[in-house]
């Protein structure tokens, strides 16, 4: 993401917009968790690329019915003042069951520019 070695920080200090997204995105809340967006932002998850609102939208809308799982964040991180990474650890009906998941942000002003999520 940056060349910046990432720092451990408490999960209630990641931006506002984060926690908003990622709490939307557990309730199934597809107009909050889109709202957290850009226009023109980018989403990268499970290799495929999304790109602007109505892409991410499906992206969203696919990813809340696909499977059945618990999410817990288990690791917050910063790399600058507008990157930072939230670690998930996943359990459902998946293949292998169980997975910890990158979500690594960053930010334009108040809203998510691009999200890539990997092991």
């Amino acid at each position: 993401m940056h060349d910046s070695q990432p720092r451990t920080i408490t999960p209630d200090t990641l931006p506002e917009v984060i926690t908003r997204y990622l709490t939307a995105h557990r309730a199934h809340d597809t107009a909050t968790a889109i709202a957290a967006f850009t226009r023109e932002a980018t989403v990268i998850d499970d290799g495929n690329t999304y790109e602007g609102n109505k892409a991410i939208e499906g992206w969203l809308g696919r990813s809340a019915t696909e499977f059945t799982y618990t999410i817990h964040l288990a690791n917050a991180q910063q790399t600058d003042a507008t990157h930072y990474i939230a670690t998930h650890h996943l359990e459902g009906n998946f293949p292998r069951g169980t997975i910890d998941l990158r979500y690594q942000f960053a930010l334009r002003g108040n809203l998510i520019e691009r999200l890539v999520i990997e092991p």
